[in-house]
């Protein structure tokens, strides 16, 4: 049977590159982001039965309107289906163009452009694994970490890539062993406590990500899980498409001196910066982290633009340099 190939049609205003290029995260493992070609590379872990996972690697490209997604194996019907949702996921398919557009009144800066959308990972088990390895650490150690829970834990598709490690794979592995293995330090036994309460569905995306449950609501659940503490839950926040809370750290305040010249403590700095982005509302977040990355993209130019090993490594306001 012949690789499968399936299509997508994305809002009429995607981007890929802008909106694939638009976090952090697209510079992580399994992402590989390919500006000679401008595709999105990684492995999908979809399941060809129920609790059988199987990795397959797709290559992402955009032509004209519309999205492809080709992989290196033949997708049942079932694996068509995860494979689009994940897909839809990643790239914030669900942002409508009328959200945007709402965005844009509420801050014109980015209406040119067009930016609205954030990029963020197949599941939100990632995204909270890629919070905790991101937080109280340098950003080339956040790289290596989740480079090594690939390499050691995640599946191989036929071709050979990596797959991010499962819920259930991450739960049965030793603190001690994660530690030594994939360098991820104090962040061990949480790490693993996720992946069980992940597994036993203790956290919920389907209730998380329901309009029906308020934002203080999921903030609340979030500052209750292991290792989430306020910048976690609030980035946890945006990556369910909740942007009405800030998650705010050194970088921001770096962020705070340089580019808005804000001075005191950093205590005063943070309490500058709620203050400064307290009138985008439910698009606060969305503000605030334009704001940042346009700064980056002035130091090192566009993000699609990025090589993952070398600007990708180094593109902190700590590690910019002119």
């Amino acid at each position: 049977m012949s690789n499968t190939r399936i299509t997508i049609r994305p809002p009429a205003d995607f981007d890929l590159a802008r909106d694939v290029c638009s976090y952090g995260y697209f510079l992580l493992a399994p992402n590989h982001w390919d500006p000679d070609t401008r595709s999105l590379f990684r492995v999908l872990t979809l399941d060809a039965e129920p609790g059988t996972p199987a990795p397959a690697s797709c290559r992402v490209t955009q032509n004209g309107s519309g999205l492809s997604a080709r992989f290196d194996r033949s997708l049942t019907r079932a694996e068509q289906s995860q494979a689009r949702e994940q897909i839809r996921r990643m790239l914030s398919l669900d942002t409508t163009e009328a959200e945007a557009r709402d965005f844009h009144k509420v801050d014109q800066r980015w209406k040119k452009s067009g930016r609205a959308r954030l990029f963020r990972s197949p599941t939100l088990f990632e995204d909270i694994v890629k919070t905790v390895t991101s937080c109280n650490v340098a950003w080339p150690s956040t790289i290596t970490m989740n480079a090594r829970l690939c390499e050691v834990l995640g599946g191989r598709s036929p071709s050979g890539g990596h797959a991010f490690p499962t819920p259930a794979k991450l739960a049965r592995t030793r603190p001690a062993s994660l530690r030594a293995r994939c360098r991820v330090g104090y962040r061990d036994q949480r790490l693993v406590e996720l992946a069980k309460l992940f597994r036993s569905g203790h956290i919920d995306e389907a209730w998380l990500s329901d309009p029906g449950t308020s934002d203080d609501d999921a903030f609340k659940f979030l500052l209750t899980l292991p290792g989430i503490g306020p910048y976690a839950a609030g980035n946890i926040m945006q990556l369910l498409g909740r942007f009405s809370r800030l998650a705010l750290d050194t970088e921001s305040v770096r962020h705070g001196k340089a580019v808005l010249g804000y001075t005191g403590t950093d205590r005063q700095i943070l309490k500058h910066l709620e203050a400064h982005y307290e009138p985008f509302g439910d698009h606060k977040f969305r503000s605030y982290w334009f704001e940042l990355w346009d700064f980056y993209e002035q130091k090192k130019g566009p993000a699609h633009t990025w090589d993952r090993e070398t600007t990708g490594k180094t593109f902190t306001a700590a590690l910019l340099k002119d």
